[in-house]
């Protein structure tokens, strides 16, 4: 088939099924190569569509397209949102009752089935094998790759089984996809899945469209409160290290009158289900959580994300915060860290199987946090990609909100020798909250014990708030100038170290962010909310808001499978009155043409006429 023609039906098609002009960075290419029959590997970060790389060539190529995902509510997700589209697809899990498994696997035998998600443990049965080998299928995809790979943040056994497919299946095409995957990762995906000269498609991981602002934790939930000031009404979730801490933060938010709901592994089942579909279903918009709360979660306005701790690796706090903002419009990340999370991590990841390889990726997530650099520009060199920006204008540390020390060798050189000089005279370290407080020049009970108030160095840095000097420390360690050792985390000098204190080398350390900058922080914000809004007529996307909740619990699925918000800004926007202009409206295809069309213009109008009668009134 000529590849004009190809382009022209997918177009046709995308305009069809999804109601949108052209597709995003790299989906096209990855759509002609699934459709060409070869293999391929496509990374592609969370919202940038990845889904619609498989979901479209489905319904081009002839056969039934196999989709192995990881989890039920991933799968209920990406098939309710089919069938909102028209779309022919089902899935096969253990939610299911055994008489509805067989009228599926009718329709499947009958040909009426495009697109069908199951997990992998279901692939290893002898029933499914032999059911898929007696139709025609017309490709596999793996999503969430990266969970075949030790080297990846979510393994997952089952899916290091998925070799059987080329055994099984040998002339049928796969194609992985994945949101993050390192080099390592990625040579594992590809010797795992036995990939046949694959193409191999990786788009800049980087979102643009995320904030990110970090900062060493002092009270967390004022720090909270203060982001959750910023973005009242709106959908975020708090990632917490620990179920007590889950508990903890939530009971007090609650208890301050900040409506939200926990979520962890040790809740009952139920409860946990039932906080989940809240929060998927808009009845909550704040959710308290572990990393438990992870894959499925494909709410489309969460506007923020705030890490309470520091996540464990790089990979895991990209795919945490890049569940904000996946319909494109700005989302904010605001992660508060201390020393404690990376000594909670390593005892976690000590007991682990793989225990250096997690080691050294927590030590890239801890050096993330504490060195004043770009948050973007980081994370997309972590993944080997460059990163051409000079600055990317949306973190901390570009928009100018981190203020660097005036003297950083001086200070640097202060607190090494502190720590040098002290394990000289005691023949032995001490851990950063000591060290801390000796500069300070704190008295406490046990640098009484030792007679440390008498040390030269004590009380070097009085006139500096404790936390200042906590957060000096956290960067020396994080700069590789000074290390954690033993069981009590005692503190001493590495040979960089050693080099700065003799003046060979420099150091960059930022001051906590001060009230000024927060207030300037605060404004930006405002500034860059406007944008986003701009020409948007906020009062008609609330009655539209509440029409597609209305919509979404009658039909018994979360509100985004109806619409995004990107499409009823779009609306609030054009105001389309009749079907033929409410068809021009971002993500308005056929289906939802025929099926939401009366539902949303009757709105409009009336707001219409409305906003008319008042107008002629104040005249």
């Amino acid at each position: 088939m000529p590849e004009k023609y190809i382009s022209h039906e997918m177009f046709a098609c995308l305009k069809r099924h999804w109601g949108y002009e052209q597709f995003r960075p790299w989906q096209e290419d990855t759509i002609l190569a699934v459709l060409d029959g070869q293999d391929t590997l496509t990374i592609l970060p969370t919202g940038g569509g990845k889904s619609l790389c498989f979901q479209l060539p489905a319904l081009l190529k002839e056969g039934l397209a196999i989709v192995i995902s990881p989890l039920i509510s991933l799968m209920k997700d990406q098939v309710d949102s089919l069938r909102d589209m028209g779309i022919e697809a089902e899935y096969l899990n253990s939610s299911l009752t055994a008489e509805k498994q067989k009228e599926i696997i009718s329709r499947i035998r009958q040909g009426k089935v495009k697109l069908l998600y199951i997990s992998p443990e279901r692939l290893h049965t002898e029933y499914t094998v032999n059911l898929l080998k007696s139709i025609p299928v017309s490709f596999f995809v793996i999503d969430e790759a990266h969970c075949i790979s030790h080297w990846g943040h979510d393994f997952r056994e089952d899916y290091r089984n998925l070799k059987i497919i080329k055994e099984d299946f040998a002339p049928v095409n796969i194609h992985a996809f994945t949101a993050t995957a390192t080099k390592e990762v990625q040579a594992d995906i590809l010797k795992q899945l036995r990939l046949d000269k694959p193409q191999i498609n990786i788009a800049s991981v980087d979102r643009p469209n995320l904030f990110y602002r970090i900062c060493p934790r002092t009270n967390i939930i004022s720090q909270i409160r203060e982001v959750l000031n910023r973005h009242k009404q709106e959908a975020g979730i708090i990632y917490c290290l620990k179920r007590d801490d889950v508990d903890n933060i939530s009971a007090q938010l609650n208890r301050l009158g900040i409506k939200n709901l926990p979520y962890h592994a040790g809740l009952l089942d139920e409860e946990r289900h039932i906080n989940q579909e809240s929060f998927i279903h808009e009845e909550t918009n704040l959710i308290v959580a572990t990393v438990a709360f992870g894959m499925g979660i494909d709410r489309t306005d969460i506007r923020f994300i705030i890490h309470a701790a520091m996540p464990k690796s790089i990979e895991h706090y990209h795919q945490e915060t890049g569940r904000a903002g996946r319909d494109g419009l700005s989302a904010h990340c605001y992660m508060f860290y201390g020393g404690g999370d990376f000594r909670i991590w390593s005892f976690f990841l000590g007991q682990s199987a793989n225990k250096d390889v997690m080691m050294d990726k927590l030590q890239v997530m801890y050096n993330f946090c504490s060195r004043p650099q770009c948050r973007h520009k980081e994370i997309v060199n972590y993944f080997n990609q460059d990163y051409a920006k000079h600055s990317c204008a949306s973190c901390d540390y570009c928009l100018q909100e981190v203020e660097m020390v005036e003297d950083p060798l001086k200070i640097g050189q202060d607190v090494l020798r502190c720590v040098e000089n002290l394990a000289l005279v005691n023949r032995g370290g001490f851990g950063a909250g000591y060290i801390a407080n000796i500069l300070k020049g704190n008295i406490t009970d046990q640098i009484s014990r030792w007679r440390h108030e008498l040390f030269p160095g004590f009380g070097k840095m009085s006139p500096e708030p404790l936390t200042y000097i906590r957060y000096m420390i956290e960067q020396l360690l994080a700069q590789g100038f000074l290390r954690r050792q033993g069981e009590y985390s005692t503190l001493s000098l590495t040979d960089s170290g050693r080099r700065l204190l003799a003046g060979e080398m420099d150091v960059m350390l930022a001051k906590p962010l001060i009230a000024k900058k927060k207030k300037e922080a605060r404004l930006k914000q405002k500034e860059k909310r406007y944008e986003d809004w701009a020409g948007v007529d906020e009062g008609l996307f609330e009655l539209l808001r509440k029409k597609r909740a209305e919509l979404a619990q009658e039909r018994g699925v979360p509100a985004y499978i109806i619409f995004g918000d990107k499409s009823l800004k779009d609306m609030s926007s054009l105001k389309p009155k009749t079907r033929e202009a409410f068809a021009a409206v971002f993500g308005v295809g056929e289906h939802k043409l025929e099926t939401y069309a009366e539902a949303f213009i009757s709105i409009i109008k009336q707001y219409v006429k409305d906003e008319s009668r008042i107008g002629i009134k104040v005249q």
